[in-house]
């Protein structure tokens, strides 16, 4: 009787501890450091509280971390009953070296933290808001529930920050526009798995949805619908202050000289018009680079623009640029000869991207453009970042070598294009993918400054673009923020990433599964 006595205590502690190992290792994406006891300690939803140390830059007041206090409570409790009575009170002291309560994230926020798990409390410091935002995430992926529904938390310690600083999520809201509130639950769940950029690529051929108050007909005459498929300048002021609450930029693109079909709608003679022989054939390719006028509404657009938008960056495109109507228009063919550039169409593209890249440094703003820019050979300032979109793995890891041996920075997202899909666990080719892996001194590869996962909309809309998104991200979302040499292997990644998932559903993020299976809570908006 003693010996099975003493079997089943024995297998009651390894349960125990495998129970608390589970969730004491979920934090998501891995942090730099983290180390943990079994010690654990009960949270009383009622008797819990957050709260500034004495000697922290921010205190009450401040907008961004009060509300994130309020936010992180229902996710953190999250069956929290107002009858329910406990006798453990925590608190969560949080302080912050430099506060910028009504600042915004940019290219250089500290987003480091240290979160302390012990003696009943947790310690949080964080040099900038930013950081402490990342922690309160961390702390809040510590809580986990036993099966009667109280609430625990391990003794824990973790020293963490960013492997790379761009962490960025695309969104296409031109092929298919999608409403409001689809973007602010991405915003959300890019918070819950540290990403920092959103990438609004808000038009594009198909459509243009960004209701422009210098060119109203932009978005009554090139948007789907004139009124229901439009962002009006309120919608993308709550996209900004949704996302500066959860340390997110906002990136805009409008991308051209080409995608730019739904841009001639409202704009006549912005676009070029296509030749048949000696006529117009009466359809239109990309901006017209030989008339002065293209330059002048890019100008004014883009002083709204970046106006309305505050990141430092703004994203310019120039990519996929088809040269055939270019080539068909007799004007253009004229401008080419004034300006000795011969046959070279690729030679006008880059006069085009340099101006462009001229009017943006005069309105403060920093380019990001597409690799073809860099390819084309134009001449663009070296404080411009490229954007990595295409290519084999050979010519990904070639494009980086060329680039920052140029000297320019570099973002990749090129293998992070999620709008593509495969059968069975296709999150593994997107877990293992090498930032750095290309040939370059140390210097250089510090000019890759991160990556983005892109979630273009030919196929995608409101009714797919979580569970397409969600948790295939999160796995590009740990390559970007953790040390490799920690999450090197998919098989200790899996299970993380399959309990990760499950606190998405339970956080209202509809993610798709990994594989068979099942979440104690089951997404509840089905």
């Amino acid at each position: 009787l003693a010996r099975r006595c003493y079997k089943q205590w024995l297998w009651f502690m390894v349960l125990f501890m495998s129970f608390s190992v589970i969730y004491v290792d979920a934090v998501w994406p891995m942090p730099q450091m983290i180390s943990s006891s079994m010690a654990r300690y009960t949270l009383n939803p009622r008797e819990f509280i957050f709260q500034y140390s004495s000697g922290s830059s921010a205190q009450p007041g401040c907008s961004l971390l009060d509300s994130a206090f309020e936010r992180y409570f229902p996710l953190i409790f999250t069956d929290y009953r107002h009858d329910e009575w406990f006798r453990f009170p925590f608190t969560v002291v949080v302080h912050v070296e430099r506060a910028e309560c009504e600042g915004y994230p940019d290219a250089d926020s500290s987003e480091s933290y240290k979160l302390s798990v012990c003696s009943g409390q947790a310690a949080l410091r964080a040099e900038t808001v930013w950081g402490a935002l990342r922690g309160l995430e961390s702390f809040s992926q510590l809580v986990y529930q036993d099966d009667f529904g109280e609430y625990f938390v391990n003794e824990t310690k973790i020293e963490d920050f960013p492997r790379f600083q761009f962490r960025g999520i695309l969104l296409d809201t031109s092929r298919h526009y999608l409403p409001l509130h689809a973007i602010l639950k991405t915003l959300d769940a890019m918070s819950y798995n540290k990403f920092n950029v959103f990438h609004w690529h808000i038009v594009d051929d198909p459509s243009f949805p960004y209701q422009s108050s210098t060119f109203p007909d932009l978005s009554s005459k090139g948007a789907f619908h004139p009124s229901t498929h439009v962002y009006t300048q309120i919608d993308v002021k709550r996209v900004i202050a949704h996302a500066r609450l959860r340390g997110i930029r906002v990136l805009a693109e409008f991308d051209s000289p080409g995608h730019t079909q739904s841009w001639g709608k409202g704009q006549p003679g912005l676009l070029t018009p296509c030749y048949k022989g000696t006529v117009p054939s009466g359809t239109f390719g990309p901006v017209n680079p030989a008339n002065s006028s293209s330059y002048q509404f890019m100008t004014r657009l883009f002083k709204e623009v970046t106006s309305v938008f505050p990141d430092s960056y703004v994203h310019l495109g120039g990519d996929e640029v088809d040269f055939t109507c270019w080539k068909s228009n007799p004007d253009v063919r004229g401008f080419m000869l004034k300006m000795g550039f011969g046959t070279d169409y690729t030679k006008l593209e880059s006069y085009y991207m340099e101006n462009m890249v001229n009017i943006t440094k005069g309105l403060n703003k920093t380019a990001i453009v597409w690799q073809d820019v860099f390819d084309y050979h134009e001449k663009i300032p070296v404080d411009t970042v490229l954007h990595i979109w295409k290519g084999s793995p050979g010519q990904i890891q070639q494009e980086l070598s060329s680039i920052t041996l140029a000297g320019y920075r570099v973002i990749l997202a090129a293998p992070w294009y999620i709008n593509h899909i495969d059968y069975g666990q296709d999150w593994e080719k997107y877990y293992t993918i090498q930032p750095l892996n290309f040939t370059g001194t140390e210097q250089q590869k510090k000019l890759v400054i991160g990556g983005e996962v892109c979630m273009w909309g030919e196929y995608v809309d409101a009714t797919n673009l979580s569970p397409r998104l969600w948790p295939r991200a999160s796995a590009a979302g740990e390559r970007l923020w953790s040390d490799e040499r920690m999450t090197s292997s998919v098989i200790d990644a899996f299970p993380r990433l399959v309990d990760f998932r499950c606190r998405l559903l339970r956080r209202g993020i509809q993610a798709e599964p990994l594989f068979v299976g099942h979440c104690r809570h089951e997404y509840q908006g089905i």
